[in-house]
């Protein structure tokens, strides 16, 4: 018994020093191993600010190699490859950090999320989409649902679309109800395509009750009927357009004269366009009374007519596209300030498109500079302008 105890006095402290020395070197590795990740990290962000992009990359693929449990540093690279368009490397460290068993519940959604974006940058739509669909039930299931909303759209899948619009005004994320008109809208074109007219019929119908104040739903409705030969019920629709949004009336100025024209309605739709006109003077409006001038026909006064309306849009708002309209009629039928007008909007549209061009950097502008206010280049700008289109 005396010879255990004598072991045990002489042993106690032997194993005391022995674990004082290992957790010294433990702890003096520790401090190095953190002292080198810092200091790589640090380099890294230095280089980054300095834009030098690879430089810094290789630092934080050094600064991971010494800690690779550090996930910051992980999503800091990752970040770095896709902004580099390496897609494929920004993949493998998202999925690194995914494939760990430590990862932290908030860390592990980050991954997720940045992965999504990663196949989504790299054109991978089926590989985003099931990773964004991997974040439902986490903090980023509102964004996730928006990404998945934008590539149905992208990938013109209109009833799925639907779906996750519905789901997003379900869940009160904002009001969906014009886009999913316009979804509704796009399956008419395609039911319409494939000569399926209930079936467009339908979503017509949906869309305008998604959308009462859109405007696409009423100008479909109009192209639909003029389509079908029923000009009065486009132009029924068409006014009702005109009625909630003006200004996209313009958009089917000229086949409402058209079907004007073929419902015997030339003269109320002409006081309609002469109308419209007064209120929002627009190229497009005086083109489609050109076109019920044409349709009317045998009335003498309708060049002198047309003239004096183009030369009132030229004095209003000049361009080249009203300028066109007026060289097309007869000069005897221009009204006195006609050649003032079409010479005014000629020179106002030409001016911005003459332009001094520098020989040695390409910069363009109105002035002529003795040096160069891109490249700082001296006597590079030839004397004579150009006209750039």
């Amino acid at each position: 018994m005396d010879f255990d105890l004598q072991w045990m006095l002489i042993g106690l402290p032997i194993a005391f020093a022995l674990g004082w020395i290992t957790s010294r070197l433990d702890l003096r590795q520790l401090r190095r191993e953190n002292r080198d990740a810092p200091r790589a990290y640090f380099k890294g962000l230095n280089l980054l600010l300095n834009e030098q992009p690879d430089k810094a990359i290789d630092a934080f693929v050094d600064a991971v190699r010494h800690d690779p449990d550090t996930t910051e540093l992980h999503f800091a690279l990752g970040n770095l490859f896709r902004r580099r368009g390496e897609f494929e490397r920004a993949v493998r460290v998202h999925e690194h950090l995914l494939a760990r068993g430590d990862l932290r519940a908030a860390d592990r959604e980050r991954a997720q999320r940045a992965l999504a974006e990663d196949f989504a940058k790299a054109g991978l739509f089926d590989h985003a989409e099931t990773a964004w669909r991997a974040l439902e039930g986490t903090r980023f299931e509102r964004e996730a649902r928006l990404a998945l909303l934008a590539l149905a759209e992208r990938s013109r899948d209109w009833p799925r679309a639907l779906e996750l619009a519905a789901g997003l005004d379900e869940a009160a994320e904002g009001s969906f109800a014009t886009r999913r008109a316009h979804y509704e809208c796009e399956q008419v074109l395609a039911s319409d395509a494939a000569g399926k007219d209930a079936d467009a019929e339908s979503a017509l119908a949906r869309a305008h009750a998604l959308a009462p104040q859109a405007a696409r739903p009423l100008l479909l409705a109009g192209q639909r009927h003029a389509r079908a030969g029923r000009p009065a019920e486009a132009l029924a629709a068409w006014d009702e357009l005109r009625a909630v949004q003006p200004g996209a009336f313009l958009l089917v100025a000229l086949e409402y004269a058209q079907a004007a024209r073929a419902a015997g309605r030339i003269a109320a739709a002409r006081d309609t366009l002469v109308a419209e006109h007064a209120r929002r003077p627009s190229v497009e409006l005086l083109a489609a009374l050109d076109r019920l001038d044409a349709a009317a026909g045998g009335e003498d006064d309708a060049p002198a007519r047309a003239a004096a309306r183009w030369t009132g849009q030229l004095e209003q708002a000049p361009s080249l596209a009203a300028a066109e309209r007026l060289l097309a009629l007869p000069a005897a039928q221009w009204p006195a300030g006609g050649h003032e007008a079409l010479r005014a909007a000629v020179a106002r549209a030409s001016r911005p498109l003459q332009r001094y061009r520098c020989a040695a950097c390409g910069f363009e502008a109105q002035n002529y500079f003795w040096q160069c206010p891109g490249c700082l280049s001296w006597d590079s700008y030839p004397p004579q302008r150009i006209e750039t289109l």
